[in-house]
This record gives structure tokens, C-alpha cells and sequence, in this order.
């Protein structure tokens, strides 16, 4: 039996992908990629899921993922397996200096499609497959779905004429697979442009019905967070992952070049700051009083805390008070300081954030 890898987002060009090639009796190994900018902190367990499985299952390529119910749910009703790319430190690498550029704020989407079918290639050998498949529709993004960047992709990830586009692989040049008949060129599809109306009406016919909406999927496109890791790049050529998954939560504030304050907007961030620090970092909250809860990290002198307090107050709902106590936590002990909630001139001088959150 033929046999190829699909990359998969969720999204619902690549299912649609993936069932047009299934329809065709042609086994399907679904490849999801990991990256620090694409995966919700909140579904990440505290010990990863090493699950296997045979047709519908999941299996594990190099590290896990925590997949989604829908995706659980998509490949056990029309039975392909996912298997997982851990694409992080590739991937970081890529965002400080994307080759061929970014496009919306720091997304490096060229240099991103080339990684990914780089890595796609390197799967496809490993298990034997024909050929690659993607979910991407000619022009419906305007940086890396042209016919001309199709083009550049597959050359650059070395695998010119194996990747097929099956939603609009009638518009494009015919591809290995399709020369060779293992693929039947008739029953793939024409599509392009943005307009999501044909797929939609597709996904009806073939029964898929549990997709997410359109979107863009990827942190690194949205302005905040684009401006928040421009920022934490400037001061730390070599992030962690800590570093990176913190700049998905709460406020940032820049005290010092080695000194950052995160304070949490909700219940939820409050928990996940909860849970971070680690060695000298410090946490802040005030008692008595609904309280965000403040992480200090990095190089914490006495005024980065009075200042990590006084923004701490601020976002308080003792914020009205002329003098607040604040409890600080570090280093296993617990002391308290008075002092008044932050004016916005304080916290505009130190705030990491294009827009306010």
C-alpha cells in the first residue's frame, strides 16, 4: 500500500488533506510539529502522555504533545495515525533570524514551511512513505502561499516535486505521486484564495464536522507577544523555555536588563505564575484582598521588589488605598512591605506592551 506523510495543524485544510488522500486508499501517518509559539500552556500536563496506537492512535516521533480531544477525535473516526515533531530549539533559531524574512510581526513563516518539510522529508524516509502532503490552498496567505514560494519551499527542504497540495493541486504543477499513478490527479482539487466556502461545503460532504475556526494559530503573529519576545531576545540572545512559555501570561514589565516583573490577570495566570519560580525568583501578593500574583525574575535587588509590589497593589483591588501591604515570598521565607499602588507613569515606564492588557 502507498503510503504518505500529512502535516497536520487541526486546522481544517490539513484534515481536508488528509481524507482527500485517504479516499484514495493511501495510508496516512499525520506529522503534528511542537513549538514554543503554537501550544496552548493550559493543555500541557505536568508529565507529557506517552500514548501509542495503531490506526487512530497516537505515537510519539521525538518528543510529546498533549493533542487535542478534536484531533483525538478526527483520526480515530477516519483512522490515521499523529505522530509528533518537536521542532523547539530548530524552531527559536529560525525566529531570531528567519532567512527569508518575516511577515505578520515576528512569524517567519517562509523559513517556518521550509523546517517543517525539512523535517517532514527526514519522517517520510524513516518510515518508507511516497510523498509529502500538505493542507495549503494557493493564495490564501499572501507570504508563503504563492505558486512561486511553493516552489522556493519544496527546493529549499529538498523535495521538489514529492510534496502534494491536494486542495489545489489541480492549479499547480503536476507532482511526483500523480505522475506515477499513485495518486489519481481527477479526484484532487482546485482551490484558491481565502475564501473558505468550498472547503467548508467539503468538510459537510465527507462529514467532518468538529474543526476549529480560520486563524492564524500562531502566537508570533500577534502584536503583544511579538513585542514581548522582541524584547526578551534583546536581553537574552538564548531563552529557555520558562522564559519563552511566561511570555504567553500576565503583564510584563522590564525593571533592568536582567530583571523582569510578570503579574497575573486572572485566575488562571495567578495559578500558572503559582508554579513557576524556581531558585532565586521572587513572588509577590497582596493579603486580604483580591491580588494578582506577582513573579520578580532574574537579578532582584530591593527596588525591583518595592517597584514589583507597587504594581502588584496597582492591579489589586486595594489599588484605591494610599498604602497597601504586600506580602513577598523568596527563598522559602515570607516578609511585608507597605507601599502605595503604581501611577501609570510608573507602570508606562516600565511596561513591555504595544497594546495594554
Amino acid at each position: 500500500m502507498a503510503k504518505a506523510v500529512a502535516l497536520f495543524s487541526e486546522g481544517l485544510d490539513s484534515t481536508l488533506a488528509i481524507l482527500t488522500i485517504l479516499k484514495q486508499g493511501i495510508e496516512v501517518n499525520a506529522l503534528k510539529f511542537q513549538t514554543p509559539f503554537d501550544c496552548d500552556m493550559s493543555q500541557i500536563p505536568p508529565y507529557p502522555p506517552f500514548l501509542k496506537g495503531g490506526k487512530g492512535g497516537i505515537t510519539n516521533f521525538r518528543h510529546s504533545l498533549c493533542l487535542s480531544n478534536k484531533e483525538m477525535k478526527v483520526a480515530q473516526k477516519f483512522g490515521f495515525d499523529i505522530e509528533i515533531c518537536h521542532l523547539t530549539d530548530k524552531f527559536i533559531e529560525i525566529v531570531k533570524n528567519p532567512r527569508f524574512g518575516y511577515g505578520r510581526n515576528m512569524n517567519p513563516c517562509i523559513d517556518c514551511r521550509i523546517l517543517m518539510l525539512k523535517e517532514a522529508k527526514v519522517f517520510m524516509n524513516t518510515i518508507g512513505a511516497d510523498f509529502i502532503v500538505t493542507g495549503e490552498v494557493l493564495g490564501q496567505r499572501p507570504m508563503s502561499q504563492r505558486r512561486d514560494v511553493f516552489n522556493l519551499i519544496d527546493r529549499e527542504a529538498g523535495v521538489t516535486g514529492y510534496v502534494l497540495r491536494p486542495l489545489s493541486a489541480k492549479l499547480l504543477k503536476i507532482t511526483i505521486p500523480e505522475a506515477e499513478g499513485i495518486v489519481d490527479r481527477e479526484i484532487l482539487y482546485g482551490f484558491s484564495g481565502r475564501s473558505r466556502k468550498s472547503q467548508i461545503d467539503m468538510a459537510k460532504a465527507l462529514g467532518l464536522t468538529d474543526y476549529p475556526a480560520p486563524a492564524g494559530g500562531c502566537l508570533l503573529t500577534e502584536p503583544n507577544y511579538a513585542y514581548r519576545l522582541k524584547d526578551l531576545l534583546v536581553y537574552n540572545a538564548a531563552p529557555d523555555m520558562r522564559d519563552i512559555n511566561l511570555l504567553r501570561i500576565g503583564r510584563h514589565f522590564r525593571f533592568s536588563p536582567f530583571c523582569k516583573i510578570i503579574v497575573g490577570r486572572d485566575k488562571a495566570e495567578n495559578e500558572a505564575i503559582s508554579f513557576l519560580p524556581v531558585n532565586d525568583d521572587c513572588l509577590l501578593k497582596v493579603e486580604g484582598y483580591g491580588s494578582p500574583i506577582t513573579l520578580v525574575k532574574g537579578e532582584i535587588t530591593d527596588e525591583a521588589i518595592s517597584v514589583a509590589a507597587s504594581i502588584c497593589a496597582r492591579y489589586s483591588d486595594a489599588k484605591n488605598l494610599s498604602s497597601v501591604n504586600v506580602s513577598v515570598y523568596k527563598n522559602g521565607k515570607t516578609f511585608k512591605m507597605q507601599i502605595s499602588p503604581a501611577d501609570e507613569s510608573l507602570l508606562n515606564s516600565y511596561r513591555i506592551e504595544l497594546y495594554r492588557t
